[in-house]
């Protein structure tokens, strides 16, 4: 389906507006080739932009002028409820570019990044999440993105319902391997850490010098606020130990389960069958949409509605990220 949409005003060009079969559901505003500003585009096609968000959740702008970071900043605005939100209880390392503003995650290019939604090992996470392509890589290094609706229809029955009966236990342990509590929770302050656990329901352990425990079960799934479906909603196929084949198995037999950087298990402590974590897997492949970036692309997802991850690249890549509207307790 393709229609088009003409602005008033004269700085914003005419806009095609479709939903290429491709991208199984993503809506793409792409402009003439006039120099149209997103920013100005956006704000008269809000209402149009929120309700395509809240029902399909993809929308990608393409061939509009180059997005600065201010405008970047006041497009995440408009996207959700108020100005982009600080990455909270980190899980990856990102830098920060202006503000909130911040890098996609800064795995080695070699590595791809399963799909997933931003935050949903927290009780706490953003309605929406944006990135904005700077620097497409020389080769490779696409987006791939899924409709969790569909992820959640298309897992297994019974795992599905073992994953929601159980819920997911999330384990972590800062220290030499992956990230310090100091850099996930943006503090050098044990006590702050403490407040922000306390107000997140996230249980915490201080061990010998400084090392830090936390725990916390969530629910595998969601209900949408706006569409009211459920949506495949938690990380565990990216915490479990398995992720990381035989170095997952010698570090299991070093430090023991709770005592691996990050692990998860069911809500009951009991261990998620591997077979389990394969059939998650598959239901993400099978809806995965590899995004192809152009430069200057910007993607806005409905972060519960749409998962997102990275496939490996060569050559430079810049894509940031943004992030805005809080969900959950």
């Amino acid at each position: 389906m393709t229609t088009t949409l003409a602005n008033a005003s004269p700085v914003c060009a005419r806009v095609s507006i479709s939903e290429p079969p491709t991208l199984r559901g993503a809506v793409v505003a792409c402009a003439d080739e006039t120099g149209a500003v997103a920013i100005d585009w956006l704000r008269s096609h809000r209402s149009w932009l929120l309700d395509v968000l809240g029902t399909r959740g993809a929308v990608l702008l393409r061939r509009f002028a180059p997005i600065g970071l201010e405008e970047f900043e006041e497009i995440a605005a408009l996207a959700g409820a108020g100005p982009p939100l600080p990455y909270e209880n980190r899980s990856t390392p990102r830098s920060t570019v202006k503000g909130n503003i911040y890098t996609s995650t800064e795995y080695p290019a070699s590595q791809a990044i399963p799909l997933h939604s931003e935050n949903s090992y927290s009780s706490q996470w953003p309605a929406r999440i944006l990135f904005l392509c700077v620097q497409p890589a020389r080769k490779g290094g696409e987006t791939p993105i899924a409709d969790n609706r569909h992820v959640y229809a298309s897992i297994p029955a019974a795992t599905r319902e073992l994953f929601e009966s159980k819920g997911v236990t999330y384990v972590r342990n800062y220290g030499d391997l992956g990230l310090s509590w100091q850099e996930t929770f943006q503090t050098e302050k044990r006590e702050e850490v403490e407040a922000y656990c306390a107000a997140h329901a996230l249980g915490l352990e201080w061990g010998d010098n400084a090392r830090l425990r936390t725990r916390q079960t969530l629910p595998a799934s969601r209900v949408h606020p706006i569409t009211g479906a459920p949506v495949w909603f938690n990380q565990a196929h990216l915490f479990h130990v398995s992720t990381l084949g035989e170095v997952g198995d010698e570090l299991l037999e070093v430090l023991g389960k709770d005592n691996l950087p990050r692990n998860a298990v069911f809500g009951d402590g009991s261990d998620i069958d591997v077979a389990m974590l394969q059939d998650v897997h598959r239901a993400y492949e099978q809806h995965a949409v590899p995004l192809e970036w152009q430069a200057n692309d910007l993607v806005i997802l409905d972060n519960m509605l749409w998962s997102h991850g990275r496939l490996p690249f060569t050559g430079p890549r810049r894509v940031l990220v943004a992030m805005t509207g809080v969900l959950g307790s």
